[in-house]
Parts: C-alpha cells; structure tokens; sequence
C-alpha cells in the first residue's frame, strides 16, 4: 500500500539545496520550489529518508514529512501551475 508524503525543505546551503531536490525528484512531484508530493510504499519512504538524512545537516537545515489520509490528500486545492499529483493517481 502507497502513503501519501508532502516533503518540504528548507536547506541553508545552495549545493545540499541541489542534492536534496535531485533525489527528491526520484521520489515524487515538485510542487513547489522546496516541496514535494511524494506517493510511496513504506520501504520507498525509509530508503527516500535515508537518503536525504545523509544529504542534509542537520545543525542548519529542516526536512519536514507530512502524511496525509486519502480524504485528506482529496481536498488539496491548488492555484497555478504546479498542481501535483492526480486525484486519479492518489486513489489508486
């Protein structure tokens, strides 16, 4: 089963800024400059985690995962250009 993970970062340095939005890019969908939607398993999430714990330092920098419920993610509303994930693509 998939959960649903609102990553968003806030990264003090421009290079660990770079490294961070790559990998997340291999997770999920940029949704904004320093979030993503990501739909994962459980062991994708602890390997995405992982990685960016590596990246990250943890002295200057701010990882935060939000897990949102199916009704949760369905009542996200967007304004622009970057909307994220399909509500058909969440529900499946």
């Amino acid at each position: 089963m998939k959960q649903f993970v609102v990553v968003a970062y806030d990264i003090t340095d421009n290079r660990r800024r770079g490294k961070i939005a790559k990998t997340l890019e291999q997770f999920g969908l940029r949704c904004n400059e320093s979030v993503f939607e990501c739909l994962l398993t459980e062991a994708k999430i602890q390997k995405m985690k992982q990685k960016l714990l590596k990246l990250a330092c943890e002295e200057e920098d701010s990882i935060l995962y939000y897990y949102l419920c199916l009704p949760c993610v369905m009542k996200r509303e967007c304004i622009g250009r970057r909307p994220g994930f399909a509500p058909e693509i969440v529900m499946v």
